[in-house]
């Protein structure tokens, strides 16, 4: 079958951070993408970046709205997870070094806004990163997962990747995050005892029913043993999509420690659970 056409912005750069796990704050890389995107939508070059994080739970904006929300949360830091509410959409996530986290930051298109576009774009980046170990990469919503929704990744009806997006004024991110390695019924079972604490006595509606056997790895589901061939794999896919510059980074001034940690406090105030 011949695959539908797509593409990044020339220019697209990679900062891969994949190996930079020194940071315990969960909020740092969602800090850094708000400040990138900023960059991005005043003219900056379109950025894919890569991040993981050693231990995790990154929860929606809805999740922090269960009734007993707060206690979900003391709950996972009791048992070693840094834990956050994320500004885009979606719901809860746990991370570990299993899962990479992979962002587009891009400047808004003129016209008519299609937010279906951006998430195709991400689809198509995934699952051509993995053609070379499965062609069998499906969208579409997986009953049972966690973080469900229509852009669900999966392979024989085993989730593995979830897409949420945050748009700002003049540029927006579609963030990713793959499983690659690990068990996926440990991370659905963490999810599944969050909720069991923070939704109890909410309405059905508000969360989802999480089910142990929803979600699996690309290590069960096509033999992925390690992050790195898909992180390779990811890298090379954004340089077939777009004409590198290599030399543009030279040309951007990232934010730094002190920029990220200001904002990294503007959204504990704005969107955290006390």
């Amino acid at each position: 079958m011949e695959q539908e056409p797509w593409s990044l912005p020339a220019g697209t750069l990679i900062w891969d951070r994949s190996q930079q796990l020194d940071q315990a704050e969960i909020l740092y890389p969602f800090a850094l993408e708000e400040l990138l995107c900023k960059l991005v939508g005043e003219g900056g070059p379109p950025i894919v970046h890569l991040w993981r994080h050693r231990r995790a739970f990154v929860m929606g904006l809805r999740d922090s709205r269960l009734p007993f929300a707060r206690e979900g949360k003391r709950w996972l830091e009791q048992q070693g997870y840094s834990t956050a509410v994320r500004n885009s959409g979606g719901a809860a996530v746990p991370l570990d070094l299993g899962v990479v986290n992979v962002s587009l930051i891009l400047p808004k298109r003129t016209g008519q806004i299609d937010f279906r576009h951006d998430f195709e774009t991400m689809y198509h980046l995934v699952r051509d990163a993995l053609h070379a170990v499965t062609p069998d990469v499906a969208k579409g919503e997986i009953a049972g997962s966690y973080c469900p929704g229509d852009y669900d990744l999966s392979i024989r009806g085993k989730k593995f990747c979830g897409i949420a997006q945050r748009r700002q004024a003049h540029a927006f991110v579609v963030q990713a995050f793959v499983v690659v390695t690990g068990v996926g019924e440990e991370k659905a079972r963490l999810a599944r005892q969050f909720y069991q604490i923070a939704a109890e006595g909410a309405d059905g509606q508000q969360f989802p029913d999480v089910q142990s056997d929803s979600m699996a790895s690309l290590q069960e589901l096509a033999g992925l043993n390690d992050v790195q061939p898909f992180i390779d794999a990811v890298k090379e896919t954004v340089r077939g999509r777009s004409r590198m510059e290599e030399q543009s980074w030279k040309q951007i001034h990232l934010p730094d420690d002190a920029q990220v940690a200001e904002m990294v406090e503007s959204l504990q105030n704005r969107y955290g659970i006390d």
